[in-house]
């Protein structure tokens, strides 16, 4: 089961330290993790996405809890909510390609960030289906690098 967790953290020096350790201590890999201040620079959010157990999870969530530096923890996949991923891709390029990669990242909604000769760096953002889309498009033209930002989300409450 994958779980996406919303924690609001005091914005203090280790608080990702213990709380990202607390997943490492029961053998989960978390698969995303955002972090960032909110609109109180005194409050971060942590963005968690992690697969596991339904019982182990939600031990995880009650220990997030009780870190003296966690304000209040949220599980977004028990409720309706909104996510992105910021993805950057650079990918060949060639003077039969272009115009067909350009169509894509258009398609996408997706922008074209810098064109070298032989390269262009694609900035898309979106859900995680559309990302792997984009992602599966690309790959017949020969993806070179991809950064992820990792999903962000929110309650749409």
């Amino acid at each position: 089961m994958k779980k996406i967790i919303s924690v609001l953290v005091e914005n203090h020096f280790g608080v990702l330290t213990h709380a990202a350790g607390l997943f490492s201590a029961r053998g989960f890999n978390i698969d995303s993790l955002a972090v960032g201040e909110t609109e109180d620079p005194t409050i971060s959010r942590m963005t968690i996405v992690a697969e596991g157990d339904e019982k182990t999870l939600e031990q995880v969530k009650k220990q997030l809890n009780r870190l003296i530096d966690v304000i209040k923890v949220i599980d977004l996949t028990e409720e309706d909510f909104l996510d992105r991923e910021l993805v950057l891709a650079k990918v060949r390029i060639d003077d039969k390609n272009r115009s067909e990669i350009l169509q894509i990242a258009d398609t996408f909604q997706a922008k074209i960030d810098d064109t070298k000769k032989e390269t262009v760096v694609i900035e898309i953002t979106g859900d995680e289906d559309k990302i792997k889309s984009f992602i599966k498009k690309m790959k017949p033209f020969g993806l070179i690098e991809i950064v992820r930002t990792g999903r962000i989300a929110m309650g749409r409450k």
